[in-house]
């Protein structure tokens, strides 16, 4: 299968990447890195992302960026940079990706495990993977084509434990391949309206 990976990159990126690539064609699309260079931020520079590529079998996104800080402190600015940027940059993902995929492929979403386990100073990211868990559940029974959609929605990686040190107290975390594992689940089985917890 032809596959794009948005974030490639980045740690989960990687994963899905290391799992999928021995057996399809993967398109690695980041901001600055990658083979294409595309913000899911800006709509235009996902529009131009497809042109690109041209049709595909399947889209995983695997980047979005959300605030971290104490929610009496959150502005609303600074709630609308996880609803802007990880919600909507990967619902127009999808929109705009409706016509590029072929008969049968599928979209994979990238949630997280705050919305289920929260952490100080998560909020931002809790509340922005819940909307994404509803609009895979919505978009499912929505899409044309036989087209499916799921998230994935991993704990800590191992690889990013140091990075978040302190901020994850009593987490246990997960193994690159585990992870890489479930987005194999989502772009290359059946399944579709799933949230595919990785824990």
């Amino acid at each position: 299968m032809k596959l794009i990976v948005i974030g490639a990159e980045g740690a989960i990126g990687t994963a899905a990447c290391a799992e999928l690539a021995p057996r399809n064609e993967i398109i690695r699309v980041g901001r600055s890195s990658g083979d294409i260079h595309a913000d899911i931020a800006d709509r235009a520079s996902i529009d131009a992302m497809y042109r690109e590529t041209g049709r595909v079998d399947g889209v995983i996104v695997t980047a979005g960026a959300v605030h971290f800080g104490p929610l009496i402190e959150f502005t609303q600015e600074q709630f609308m940079l996880g609803l802007s940027n990880k919600v909507m940059g990967q619902v127009n993902v999808v929109l705009a990706g409706i016509d590029h995929v072929n008969d049968g492929g599928s979209f994979t979403l990238t949630s997280g495990v705050l919305d289920r386990d929260p952490i100080r100073s998560g909020t931002g990211a809790a509340t922005a993977n819940g909307a994404l868990g509803g609009f895979v559940v919505g978009a499912a029974i929505e899409l044309p084509r036989g087209l499916r959609i799921n998230a994935v929605s991993p704990g800590l990686l191992e690889v990013s434990a140091t990075r978040y040190e302190g901020f994850f107290p009593g987490h246990e975390t997960v193994p690159s391949e585990r992870v890489g594992r479930a987005y194999a689940k989502s772009a290359e089985g059946a399944i579709t309206g799933q949230v595919i917890i990785v824990e």
